[in-house]
């Protein structure tokens, strides 16, 4: 699906390192297909807080959930939230020169509570399968009652930016160049392990071909 790059606005605009900044809404998607793991920015009774929390998203909105008696899943106030994949470490010959390479997303908005039924089987479907591909029709799926207990909010994907940062250190071609020192970039990638099964579990069950395929697989 072709977007319209995502707009400008007070938020969004790249004040700093704007080389590495994009409001290319194909790499939004792309950092946040990556991940599944947000960070979500809320202010509570007049303090800032900032939770870990799973997500799933559609061609709109990404959704996150918890507990309905969670102060920090309160609709209706400004949040602010963040995806980031750190891709390795920038190693320079000075000190001042060293970075990160990494893709990042913040998305700005209000969110909503999803309130519909349908909609939020929905929500609830997509973060799962965001996590792990097949296991929504592989486990038990929510009852009524664990639904009640569940809040699920929307976020709208309209206001977002991106940063990206690739490549070697920037020193190569400056004075420290003379220095005679390694530079370079130490990679960094996560692996998905072997399954470990519940010790509860009977020894003949095995695990099912969509979570098994996953060993060895890179995340991210």
């Amino acid at each position: 699906m072709v977007h319209n790059p995502l707009p400008e606005t007070d938020l969004t605009r790249h004040r700093r390192l704007r080389e590495q900044g994009s409001l290319d809404r194909g790499e939004l998607d792309a950092i946040l297909d990556a991940g599944f793991v947000c960070h979500l920015g809320v202010v509570v009774e007049g303090r800032p807080v900032v939770v870990p929390t799973v997500y799933g998203r559609d061609e709109e909105s990404l959704y996150v959930h918890g507990s309905v008696a969670s102060r920090s899943l309160a609709a209706g106030a400004p949040v602010c939230v963040t995806v980031t994949h750190v891709d390795g470490l920038v190693l320079a010959r000075s000190v001042f020169e060293h970075g990160v390479n990494y893709r990042s997303a913040m998305i700005h908005g209000v969110p909503r509570k999803v309130t519909d039924p349908e909609e939020k089987t929905e929500g609830l479907r997509r973060l799962t399968e965001h996590a792990t591909p097949g296991q929504w029709d592989y486990a038990r799926r929510p009852s009524r009652r664990e639904l009640a207990a569940t809040t699920l909010l929307a976020l709208s994907l309209e206001e977002a930016s991106v940063k990206i940062r690739t490549g070697a250190p920037g020193d190569g071609d400056g004075p420290d160049a003379a220095l005679g020192l390694w530079a370079g970039t130490l990679p960094l990638t996560t692996v998905w392990g072997a399954p470990e099964p519940d010790p509860l579990l009977p020894p003949e069950l095995v695990p099912p071909a969509h979570i098994a395929r996953r060993e060895g697989t890179r995340h991210g």
